[in-house]
């Protein structure tokens, strides 16, 4: 049992799998807040667009 535990603890990859997961979690953060930002602009500007060809919305 004592051999188990110490390939257990020597065992990294599930370390690695959660930094992953976390650097993963972290650029999602990142792309999802800068299309919520461009998204309010993009839409502004097709508006505007909308606006001056004279469609009713």
């Amino acid at each position: 049992m004592s051999q188990f535990l110490k390939s257990f603890v020597k065992n990294e990859s599930g370390a690695t799998a959660i930094e992953y997961g976390l650097i993963a979690a972290g650029i999602s953060v990142v792309i999802i807040t800068a299309v919520g930002l461009i998204g309010g602009k993009v839409e502004a500007t097709f508006d505007t667009i909308a606006e001056k060809m004279g469609a009713e919305g």
